[in-house]
């Protein structure tokens, strides 16, 4: 067998999947075991439409966005979301979801119908020509909740909605998707919706997301949009607004958190033409009612780049995450933040609150490796207290332009972020193979989950070098100590991007 041929073999077994499913850190970064959830794409048959004239591409086989949740009635069924097959100017082919029976040792696939390549449904709700910004959750009963914002890209007349999609077999089967909304005016877009199961009412289930309207002569609004389910999604209540932050100002980001007492906490990042701040606004009646914004800080994001070359890459640069400890009921909020660098490059950064959201702590610096970008963190609490953040960074890059080597970490506290312990999950590989979508991307966000006292990351990573298949999920069951060490570099973003230009491209999914 000739090498050619070994290579060829080798490649094919990689983009169907059949390739062995567990791996470990390159690089000696060690010994954390990695388990890849997704495989082939199950919509490389659909046919598709391009922006073509704008050169849109569609990358076959990369997965992007992950989300995880673990089922509060066995620990070791885990279900995950992601975006299959992205699209240069927004969205994907559709969601396809991994579950896992093992405690995510082994994953298999399948997907609801979010989308035409999913073999949507036009009478349920899933003929869209793409899907996008996939998001899951677990009622206390154990039945799994995925949304989507659904919408067409060229198709007029043009369409949209947000769709939920339920499993009660853990994740191995979906119904068929009912519309949270829908619209066809083209000058509204609904935008980075999330779901959250209340773990303390059984039945209720909260969906939230911003919702741009460019249809007033005074300006745009983005206000923020919910709704809920009381009987485990048998019905939605009509969507509505509980927040307007007014004309020329918009909310992004939202998502949901319950607190041990049954109060909701709903984290998102507001912006207008001046400034853009995290605040949080809260629910003392499941939903019902809503207080005023309460301002967590400022967000001092300046964006990533590769610093040799000045290429943007698309991160969670105003997207935060929010978590809750379910004994003590303390919240964790963080985001991406260049403040503790003088505004020469973004780091992650978290504050937390002991009082239900009321006030909050000054921001701290998390990431452990300063002198270098870091980026897309997202962040979990599990039992005792022991706070989990994942991130990307670049500190063990070259200076070879041709390679941005990123490896992705985990930080954990168990003195309520006084003090973390570090180890490597994944890398270095080489963002520069990510997908294109304004900037190199892997996703507005990453997941983070556990089971009991372990934490599930649940992330995507490069396969560099490979172009057929770009990127993969995965998850990290196991970690360990490692080499954490760098090699001294230090980086300047000297091309921030505008927050108003970086918002824009979080929300290009309707701008051609």
């Amino acid at each position: 067998m000739t090498r050619n041929m070994v290579m060829r073999i080798l490649l094919a077994l990689v983009i169907t999947g059949a390739f062995a499913q567990t791996n470990t850190s390159a690089a000696g970064d060690a010994q954390t075991e990695l388990v890849r959830a997704s495989g082939s794409s199950p919509f490389a048959n659909c046919s598709i439409q391009l922006l073509s004239d704008f050169g849109e591409i569609n990358d076959l086989n990369a997965e992007v966005e992950p989300w995880v949740v673990v089922n509060p009635q066995d620990s070791d069924n885990l279900v995950g979301v992601w975006q299959q097959d992205r699209f240069t100017f927004g969205g994907a082919r559709g969601l396809v979801t991994g579950f896992s029976r093992d405690g995510g040792e082994t994953w298999r696939r399948t997907f609801p119908h979010f989308s035409r390549c999913a073999s949507g449904n036009p009478q349920n709700g899933g003929d869209y020509e793409r899907a996008s910004d996939p998001w899951v959750t677990f009622s206390p009963g154990g039945t799994a909740f995925q949304i989507a914002l659904s919408f067409d890209q060229i198709a007029f007349p043009y369409k949209q909605a947000i769709l939920v999609s339920r499993s009660g077999n853990g994740g191995k089967t979906w119904t068929e998707p009912v519309a949270l909304i829908r619209d066809t005016d083209p000058n509204i877009g609904d935008d980075k919706e999330s779901i959250t199961a209340d773990p303390v009412h059984l039945g209720f289930v909260y969906a939230v997301w911003d919702r741009l309207d460019f249809n007033s002569p005074n300006g745009f609004q983005g206000p923020i949009w919910f709704t809920r389910t009381t009987n485990e999604g048998a019905t939605w209540e009509p969507a509505r607004i509980i927040y307007n932050p007014g004309f020329n100002a918009s909310t992004i980001a939202n998502q949901i958190a319950v607190l041990p007492n049954g109060d909701l906490v709903d984290l998102f990042v507001r912006f207008n033409v001046s400034d853009a701040v995290v605040a949080v606004i809260r629910s003392h009646d499941k939903g019902w009612t809503w207080s005023a914004p309460i301002i967590i800080d400022s967000v001092q994001s300046i964006g990533v780049v590769d610093s040799k070359t000045g290429e943007p890459l698309r991160t969670g640069d105003v997207i935060p995450n929010i978590a809750v400890d379910r004994d003590g009921g303390t919240l964790y909020v963080i985001w991406q933040d260049a403040r503790f660098s003088g505004g020469l490059r973004d780091g992650v950064v978290l504050s937390k609150s002991t009082n239900g959201g009321s006030t909050w702590s000054a921001p701290v610096q998390v990431n452990q490796a300063p002198n270098v970008q870091a980026f897309t963190a997202a962040v979990d609490v599990a039992e005792h207290g022991k706070i989990g953040v994942t991130y990307y960074d670049f500190r063990k890059d070259n200076n070879d332009p041709n390679v941005l080597l990123t490896n992705y970490w985990q930080v954990t506290s168990r003195d309520g972020g006084a003090s973390w312990k570090e180890i490597p999950l994944a890398g270095p590989f080489d963002m520069r193979t990510a997908p294109i979508a304004r900037g190199f991307f892997v996703g507005d966000y990453q997941g983070l989950g556990h089971a009991g006292a372990k934490f599930l990351p649940f992330y995507v990573a490069t396969n560099s070098g490979n172009l057929v298949n770009r990127t993969d999920v995965f998850a990290a069951v196991r970690g360990e100590d490692g080499d954490k060490g760098g090699n001294d570099r230090e980086e300047v973003n000297a091309n921030p991007m505008p927050l108003r230009q970086r918002v824009e491209s979080h929300r290009e999914k309707r701008r051609h």
